[in-house]
């Protein structure tokens, strides 16, 4: 691969910036890369920014798909908090909350709601035709209403070790949440690289009218993807509230459909739909979530992290911007100088 092929490639920056970040955080911490086993378990650093960065590579995944039709989900937050309110009411009720077949018809029915709130999600955008900012911006105010009701208002805490493991869990050596978003992502890239549903999503993103009279069914496609995000969205919640072994319908997922669009946009996909890239998305996740523990590492005050968070992102989005390159270069080459005229 040429020299010009690879400053082409969107994946580059997100991968130099992500390197920027890691070796700042190197000489301004001691110990950043440190990785040590304690009770059996990887501790360290890294292995918490991929702990910390697991819900969001959900969220984005479930994202991306939305995003390759076209469409946009603002709801991701509100579907979150909605599937841990569930898990932990129903877990909260169990006499035994360390029942591993209670916490399961938990885990199953907080999932199921979020496939429900999917399917609502889908039913406005593809069969009542409404535009999918304002589908997803109504779920997005009615589900955090949603949750307030299922928790009363309140935090609901449990105490219940098999829920525990979901986010705070091991499985040799490695946490569990970092697992199951692994197992997600390759589920989705075998799905959509090794069938022809990703193509057919991107043919219904890219010209909606082209798939329509080529036979491709654009609106069970587009219901499918939203049912596909709302349910990354609650596997999501789960490892969160599983994680601080709590509800909080008001804050569980506040804001991360901001930073799971901005993973996706880093990512290469571009929010007019057509073609996506899930490891795009899944380095934009990783750099958003390198971004908080990198500010902490060299010293930035808590309250100055968005503004260096915002800086990071405005600097990237302008390198992979061709155009602002191409403004750049220009500028910085020398003219050659004109050539006197010999009089004949």
């Amino acid at each position: 691969m040429t020299l010009q092929k690879i400053l082409k490639s969107r994946l580059m920056w997100p991968v130099a910036m992500l390197v920027v970040l890691l070796l700042c955080a190197l000489i301004f911490s001691d110990g950043f890369f440190d990785i040590r086993i304690q009770d059996g378990h990887l501790f360290g650093t890294p292995v918490n920014i991929l702990r910390a960065s697991a819900p969001l590579v959900l969220v984005a995944i479930g994202m991306t798909l939305v995003i390759s039709t076209g469409g946009i989900d603002l709801s991701v937050g509100s579907v979150m908090a909605v599937s841990g309110a569930m898990a932990c009411l129903i877990i909260g009720d169990l006499s035994n909350q360390n029942s591993v077949g209670g916490v399961a018809v938990a885990v199953v029915a907080a999932i199921a709601l979020s496939l429900v709130l999917g399917l609502w999600n889908g039913f406005l955008v593809a069969v009542l035709g409404i535009q999918p900012i304002i589908a997803t911006l109504i779920l997005m105010v009615a589900g955090r209403g949603l949750a307030q009701l299922i928790t009363s208002g309140q935090i609901i805490n449990v105490q219940s070790s098999p829920y525990k493991v979901i986010g705070a869990g091991y499985v040799l050596g490695l946490p569990v949440s970092v697992l199951i978003a692994a197992v997600v992502l390759a589920i989705t890239v075998l799905l959509t690289r090794r069938t022809a549903l990703g193509l057919l999503l991107e043919s219904v993103g890219g010209s909606p009218v082209a798939s329509r009279l080529a036979g491709i069914q654009a609106r069970r496609f587009t219901v499918m993807v939203y049912i596909a995000s709302a349910a990354c969205a609650g596997i999501a919640g789960l490892i969160y509230s599983s994680n601080v072994s709590s509800a909080d319908g008001n804050n569980a997922g506040n804001l991360i459909e901001l930073d799971a669009i901005l993973a996706v946009v880093i990512g290469g996909t571009a929010l007019t739909g057509g073609r996506f890239s899930l490891a795009g998305t899944t380095l934009g996740a990783l750099l958003i979530a390198t971004l908080d523990t990198t500010a902490q590492s060299v010293g930035i005050p808590p309250e100055a992290t968005l503004v260096f968070k915002a800086v990071v992102v405005v600097v990237l989005c302008l390198a992979q911007s061709a155009t602002f390159r191409a403004m750049l270069f220009r500028r910085s080459t020398p003219r050659p100088a004109a050539r006197a005229e010999v009089p004949a």
